[in-house]
């Protein structure tokens, strides 16, 4: 067993029987109270939006940590749990990781990407500049677990990998944007350099970095990011 496998082994036994514990905790509303309830979270979630000018002001490492919690405690394939959240607030870290990400960038930019996919992007309004990375007060990268290794040294395998994290990832954003803040999610392609830069294994695989801030007195968003799918266009009933 290398040092590198030991070090990202998982707490997850394998070994483990199924027992049955009593429901933890219920809800116990009234109709009334769900609807008032679900319509209060509507209104929470329309005032986030995604933010690319940031604030320097500083964010306590608790708040990050309370969220980052939050997001584990998501539903997984087989309970296993294939996420780890790399959370960088180091200045030094984030300019490596702002220089590699806008070297992707260029390259994607310059021709990487197909015209389709830069006209799709031109409303957004966004660049090979990500400034942001340095700014704002925190970054967190996503890996996703194909395989992990539990506590005995032994490798298995993770499933539904990418339905989990994507889940995870969302229970994140919400946290967040619940505790005042705001996000963006950055994905530089190819993402290989943030193993290296966040010291995980090759095994895991980058998803994105989430961008963790206040915005800026002069933040603005783009128009056609107010532009939302009508409940008719998403939602089917039968």
């Amino acid at each position: 067993m290398s040092e590198v496998d030991n070090k990202h082994r998982s707490s997850i036994p394998l070994d483990h029987e199924y027992k049955e514990l009593p429901m933890p905790y219920v809800w116990n509303m009234t109709d009334v109270e769900m609807v008032e309830k679900s319509q209060e979270f509507l209104k929470l979630m329309e005032k986030r939006h995604t933010v690319r000018e940031y604030s320097t002001r500083p964010v306590p490492r608790e708040i990050i940590e309370n969220c980052v919690k939050a997001a584990g405690l998501a539903p997984s394939g087989a309970n296993h749990q294939p996420w780890h959240f790399a959370v960088i607030e180091n200045p030094e870290h984030k300019q490596k990781i702002r220089d590699a990400a806008e070297e992707e960038e260029k390259t994607f930019y310059a021709g990487r990407a197909s015209d389709e996919w830069l006209n799709a992007l031109e409303p957004i309004g966004t660049n090979d500049s990500k400034p942001h990375l340095t700014i704002a007060p925190w970054l967190i990268v996503i890996f996703a677990q194909r395989t992990s290794i539990d506590r005995d040294g032994r490798k298995f395998k993770n499933y539904y990998v990418n339905e989990s994290v994507g889940i995870a990832t969302g229970f994140l954003i919400t946290a967040l944007h619940t505790a005042g803040l705001t996000t963006l999610t950055h994905t530089p392609n190819p993402m290989k350099f943030l193993n290296d830069l966040c010291g995980r294994p090759a095994t895991e695989k980058p998803e994105m970095i989430l961008v963790v801030g206040h915005p800026n007195e002069k933040a603005t968003v783009p128009a056609h990011a107010k532009w939302k799918k009508s409940l008719d266009e998403i939602m089917s009933v039968f």
